[in-house]
């Protein structure tokens, strides 16, 4: 099976079938003529380089669309002409920082409402605390308690001083406990975070490696496209009254 790009070049005029019989050619000299002339050297070679550089230019690089992915999940398999399937890794993409969102706005409420549930019912003084001071909050009636264990494990480092601001006192255990779920429900809420964050990564690696494939395929499909594209010049007209040259362009699969 072929198919052909055909063109014609008119020849000078010469070659019109009006000349008068003084000036036309032999049919062999025309036909000598076109096959020898810059015309039939072009199609042989202007031609078929043109159109191979054009199918160079319609080449995707992997290297490329793999960065474009990695940046934003979809755009590499758009670069190589498949967002057929980078739509998916787009759309995941939103949807995972959606979610990162929600984790990140619900952990910082549950842990701020926590905070203050501290300092109204055990005096806790929130500001400048770390996080490990909140566990030890959640953990120990009051400062004492915690004090009197340190000193016990022989960690007299890790000590707290009330009079720095550093003490609390729970009203009930029951208090203690509901403080303690609160801020455990916070840090859930942020481990969750990492989870989704780690799931981002993954979408863009996979999605690089999808961009990558896509631009391979999309190579080849032009490489067989092209094949081993061959151009000839032949006379074109009647044969008495050639009136130019046809160009034929094909590939055979």
């Amino acid at each position: 099976m072929r198919w052909l790009f055909t063109g014609c070049l008119l020849l000078a005029t010469s070659l019109r079938a009006d000349s008068p019989p003084a000036v036309r050619h032999s049919l062999a000299d025309v036909r000598r003529e076109i096959l020898t002339s810059p015309f039939a050297a072009f199609a042989d070679t202007g031609i078929a380089a043109a159109v191979r550089a054009a199918g160079a230019e319609s080449r995707r690089a992997p290297g490329l669309a793999a960065v474009y992915s990695l940046v934003v999940p979809g755009m590499g398999e758009l670069y190589a002409g498949d967002f057929s399937s980078g739509k998916y890794f787009l759309v995941s993409e939103g949807l995972l920082w959606l979610t990162y969102a929600a984790f990140e706005i619900y952990g910082n409420a549950v842990r701020d409402d926590a905070r203050l549930y501290a300092a109204a019912n055990a005096g806790v003084i929130a500001s400048g605390k770390n996080d490990q001071f909140f566990v030890d909050v959640g953990n120990f009636l009051n400062t004492a308690d915690y004090n009197d264990k340190k000193l016990r494990d022989r960690t007299p480092s890790l000590v707290y001083d009330p009079a720095a601001g550093y003490g609390w006192q729970w009203g009930s255990d029951a208090q203690r406990q509901t403080f303690r779920d609160q801020r455990v429900r916070s840090e859930n809420m942020f481990n969750n975070e990492k989870f989704v964050g780690a799931a981002i990564l993954i979408n863009h690696v996979a999605s690089a490696i999808n961009a990558a494939r896509a631009a391979i395929a999309h190579n080849s499909a032009v490489s067989d496209l092209l094949g081993d594209l061959r151009v000839s010049a032949s006379v074109a007209g009647d044969p008495a009254a050639p009136r130019g040259i046809m160009i034929t362009l094909s590939r055979g699969f």
